[in-house]
């Protein structure tokens, strides 16, 4: 099954028609993932059919106001339905401040846990059922994180010619083969799951990041991403402006895809100076260190397959 994405708002600053504030969903075997959550995700996810009761983590990158403003409302939003299982949210120092002034000054009413981990390291978040998200710290105005959610590598291909080779009996000791484990056959050989099975295969990795000047080490973390959404929110023209504000050009965005060996690349978080029109000169500017750019859209869907 694919992992999905969800583009539900690509703006930086503030919302204009058609552009909400920066907000993406990932999908992974029914389980959903928030990162980021800025003013209009409500919206985007109605008008895209989405259940929010299945969201199970969202990942905060800071704290600038383009990035929560719509978190109090999709709060909210979860007590509209019976919900048994926690929702975690993760961020670096002041998400939690954020949050809990949120819901009190709002009264806004709660029906479920809200579990809230606050962190400025880089390293493991979530280990989860054949996968885990990771953090890593950016450079930003304010304490800001990059997350990716990387998959456990998958079994190799089963081979059941060489299981009948080998004399293997079509039937469970097929599936304890598949599994990993050793089997014993009756006249006493030992088989193992190697024989039967191809090299492994590479899980999934997706990347979110945002808000960040260069910052050594973060081709390594978002390194072999199958999809990185990374925000592209000025013009090379503009460079000295975004090092002074510490965000990426759209073109040191798609050096860092290249630089990486990201298979795609989707630019986010365009700054509102942009028109329509304008955005194609940032995607210019990227598909000149990586031809694999592209521009994201609000409302839209993308898909990560498997690897071959």
């Amino acid at each position: 099954m694919n992992i999905e994405v969800f583009i539900l708002g690509t703006g930086g600053m503030m919302p204009l028609p058609g552009r909400g504030l920066t907000s993406v969903l990932v999908r992974r075997e029914g389980e959903l993932f928030l990162f980021d959550c800025g003013e209009a995700t409500q919206i985007a996810f109605r008008r895209l059919g989405l259940r929010w009761k299945k969201i199970s983590h969202i990942f905060i990158s800071h704290t600038h106001a383009d990035h929560v403003t719509g978190l109090p409302g999709m709060l909210s939003l979860s007590a509209q339905v019976e919900r048994d299982e926690p929702l975690h949210v993760y961020g670096p120092p002041r998400v939690r401040a954020y949050i809990e002034q949120s819901l009190r000054t709002l009264d806004i009413y709660i029906n479920y846990e809200i579990i809230i981990h606050e962190t400025f390291d880089s390293g493991v978040l979530v280990a989860g059922d054949g996968y885990e998200v990771h953090a890593c710290r950016l450079r930003h105005s304010k304490p800001c994180l990059g997350y990716t959610l990387v998959e456990s590598d998958r079994p190799g291909v089963f081979h059941p010619e060489s299981a009948a080779e080998l004399g293997v009996p079509r039937g469970p000791l097929w599936g304890r083969l598949q599994g990993g484990a050793s089997v014993t056959l009756e006249d006493g050989r030992v088989i193992e799951s190697a024989q039967v099975m191809g090299d492994p295969r590479p899980g999934r990795k997706f990347a979110f990041i945002t808000d960040t000047a260069m910052v050594g080490g973060l081709d390594r973390f978002v390194a072999d991403a199958d999809l990185m959404i990374c925000e592209g929110m000025f013009s090379q023209d503009l460079r000295d402006s975004a090092r002074d504000k510490k965000h990426l050009t759209a073109r040191q965005a798609g050096a860092l895809a290249r630089v990486a060996g990201v298979r795609r690349m989707g630019l986010i978080h365009y700054s509102p100076r942009y028109t329509e029109r304008d955005l194609k000169q940032l995607l210019r500017e990227a598909r000149r260190e990586f031809s694999g750019s592209f521009l994201t859209r609000d409302l839209q869907e993308l898909s990560i397959p498997f690897r071959d």
